[in-house]
């Protein structure tokens, strides 16, 4: 019996999210005024890892954190989510990562300050602590910095320990959309990455040709986020659409990504198939972003199940 279902790289920061108003800064000592503003633990790994938590899984998180009151928030909200912190550290030498986000009319603009976020090196990643899990969960692919020279090397041991893995990328701040990416791929069983970045990272002008490509790459089943177009499912077996109705209204999109993600393997590290597996992804996707934040909308795995509409 492994010690987790799932372990992940975290990317461990806090989000700033900022609503309402004239949410676009202008310089020259200009003073605005915003209707709202939350503070909460962010980071695209650390809000999968929550919802993969309140999904039934057992969830171990890999990262660092300052010493500082946003390093305790980080630290107390994974718990409170049921994720084991035990191979989090607290660096004294640097400042927890932060995000700020401006959210308006359904968009948004992320400026990030990285601290402790892209903190881990190759020698973190401990076969110890690979063996220790059935899945890795492998996020924030272009964030991490100091993991991605030594990335394909990271994701072939976990494959030779006999872990499946999967890989969202998000967005690339400097928008090359390689680095090791292309070497890591073939390693991959499951891909989740939005339609942008898909069409982007494949080079291709469409949803279908980069599927297309994606897989000729040796990537085994990718899984596209199309935001409130819901999304779709490339397999071996088939290609899959799941359409959803809008989310509430107020929410930010903040981790809806993260959240789509951690549903997803959650039903198909339990053996369910393809199209119920899209399903339950669209379901938790939807959830977090009719909310602020990250966490707050995250279902459990009985609600996800059950106690939803099925009509998503």
């Amino acid at each position: 019996m492994k010690t987790y279902d799932i372990v992940t790289f975290g990317d461990l920061c806090v989000d700033l999210i900022m609503t309402g108003g004239d949410i676009v800064p202008r310089f020259g000592q200009v003073e605005q005024l915003v209707d709202s503003y939350s503070l909460e633990m962010g980071g695209s790994c650390s809000i999968f890892a929550c919802q993969a938590a309140k999904l039934g899984l057992r969830v171990g998180i890999l990262g660092c954190v300052g010493d500082d009151n946003f390093g305790e928030l980080v630290i107390r909200r994974l718990e409170e989510c049921g994720v084991d912190t035990g191979y989090v550290r607290v660096d004294p030498t640097l400042k927890t990562g932060l995000g700020l986000a401006l959210c308006k009319d359904g968009d948004r603009a992320i400026l990030t300050y990285p601290g402790t976020l892209s903190a881990l090196t190759p020698a973190d990643v401990t076969d110890e602590f690979l063996a220790s899990a059935r899945h890795l969960h492998y996020g924030s692919f272009f964030l991490h910095t100091g993991l991605k020279p030594q990335a394909p090397e990271i994701v072939q041991r976990a494959r030779d320990l006999g872990l499946s893995v999967s890989l969202d990328t998000n967005w690339d701040p400097d928008e090359a959309w390689n680095s090791t990416l292309q070497a890591v791929l073939p390693r991959v069983n499951v891909f989740l990455p939005n339609e942008q970045e898909a069409r982007f990272i494949s080079r291709r002008d469409s949803l279908s040709a980069a599927a297309v490509r994606l897989r000729e790459q040796g990537v085994g089943l990718v899984a596209v986020k199309r935001g409130a177009a819901g999304a779709e499912v490339f397999a071996p077996e088939g290609h899959y659409v799941r359409n959803i109705a809008p989310a509430d209204p107020g929410g930010d999109g903040i981790g809806a990504g993260d959240s789509f993600d951690a549903g997803f393997l959650a039903a198909w590290l339990r053996d369910m198939d393809v199209a119920r597996s899209l399903e339950i992804a669209c379901r938790c996707g939807r959830s977090v972003a009719g909310r602020i934040g990250g966490l707050e909308g995250q279902p459990t795995w009985d609600e996800v199940t059950q106690k939803f509409d099925r009509q998503v």
